[in-house]
């Protein structure tokens, strides 16, 4: 087993070496004819040192990105060149290849940016946050109640954006001797105003499931994933029904650790395209695709993990039902809306269909989601959230200007 296991690791990092260099040579030949911003035109940095595999959590950020950027200039910093490549075809904002440390210090010279934000917690971010004279400002790239969401590394940056009261009491109880008041500003879910897209299924009686499971975890204690443990059974259950529509979302990451994980969802995969092939009608999907919106607008059930995922759905208010993590290390934290959630078991999983029609027409259940809305996003009314995001970043560009007048800067 340990000879195979080393097999399989030199094949993966093999398999990565090939693909950075197939990156690295594709940037070369596109870098070229990509417009650079005009130095001191960046006002707004997103800092982003992961590689194509995470891209999820920048994308998640294109739309709020986008209509920041019709009153303050931003751009996109990306450390990987397959990171690159994709937002060359793909970003709604500028973005500025800084493969090396020296690239990071001719950026920072020549563009000032006053405010630099940052969607996850990657070591690399480090390089980035030893420059002074902006604001680093961590925003994350979802709500949820996972043990990452009250990591010590808050306290690195100089602020952060939150979702709401949850976010506050969690980070409350969590740290010590961090002054909330100061260094938070709470802005609800602003992507949850662009969710948009059109649905590629008829609209016509089918309940439609969204079954949207993260990836297996690189540690006993963040292992939520869902897909080999309830998902094949899941997948069964609702494909196998003539009144059921499946919409299969799997996080990109899943099954990048572990085979069996990976054949799980493979299972799920061949069998969706085995039902479409004996009724063309079901259109059930497998969705890769980089934009979220539709799914967890449309979907009449969600099931998801413990993931940001939940908290996505949560804000849209609809159905949902949370799989019960089977490791014994998993850490759940049920203080908060998994106090009170529709939890389904791999025991239960078999009867999943009977769990999704009640969800459908439970008023208690619907009632009891409004609540935690509320808890987790503060208003929820389109518009509400991106307006408290701008809000925020004009109150960082003011302290910023304020700051640096009593610095005798300009």
């Amino acid at each position: 087993m340990p000879i195979t296991s080393d097999l399989r690791t030199a094949l993966r990092l093999a398999q990565r070496l090939l693909a950075s260099r197939r990156s690295r040579r594709e940037l070369a030949r596109r870098l070229p004819s990509v417009a650079v911003p005009a130095p001191g035109t960046i006002e707004i940095a997103v800092y982003f040192a992961d590689g194509p595999v995470n891209m999820y959590q920048v994308r998640q950020w294109y739309a709020p990105l986008a209509e920041l950027a019709k009153t303050h200039p931003v751009a996109i910093i990306a450390r990987s060149p397959g990171t690159m490549t994709t937002l060359i075809d793909e970003s709604p904002v500028p973005a500025v290849y800084a493969r090396q440390v020296v690239d990071l210090e001719h950026f920072v010279e020549t563009q000032a940016p006053k405010v630099v934000l940052y969607v996850n917690q990657n070591a690399r971010n480090f390089q980035m946050m030893r420059y002074g004279r902006m604001w680093h400002v961590f925003v994350n790239h979802g709500e949820s109640d996972k043990m990452y969401m009250t990591t010590n590394q808050f306290k690195a940056y100089d602020y952060a954006l939150i979702a709401g009261d949850a976010a506050r009491g969690r980070l409350a109880e969590a740290l010590w001797d961090y002054d909330l008041d100061a260094r938070t500003i709470a802005i609800g879910r602003p992507q949850a105003d662009h969710f948009a897209g059109a649905a590629p299924y008829p609209d016509d009686d089918r309940t439609v499931v969204l079954y949207a499971p993260t990836w297996e975890g690189d540690r006993g204690a963040a292992a939520y994933g869902s897909i080999a443990s309830h998902g094949t059974t899941i997948a069964e259950q609702v494909l196998a029904s003539p009144r059921h529509r499946l919409v299969y979302r799997p996080h990109p990451r899943s099954g990048v650790l572990e085979p069996t994980y990976r054949a799980a969802h493979e299972r799920i995969v061949a069998a969706i395209t085995a039902a479409n092939t004996a009724d063309p009608s079901a259109h059930h999907v497998h969705d890769t695709g980089g934009e979220l919106g539709w799914q967890l607008a449309d979907a009449d059930v969600a099931i998801t993990d413990i993931s940001a995922m939940i908290y996505d759905r949560l804000a849209v208010g609809k159905p949902l039902i949370v799989t019960r993590p089977v490791s014994p290390e998993a850490d759940v934290d049920e203080r908060g809306y998994l106090s009170d959630a529709n939890w389904l078991t791999a025991a239960d999983a078999s009867s999943v269909l009977a769990r999704i029609d009640a969800a459908v027409g439970d008023a208690a259940e619907l009632a009891k989601l409004q609540h935690w809305v509320a808890q987790y996003f503060g208003d929820t009314t389109p518009g509400a959230a991106t307006a408290r995001f701008q809000a925020a970043v004009e109150w960082l560009l003011e302290r910023w200007r304020t700051v640096a007048a009593e610095s005798g800067e300009r």
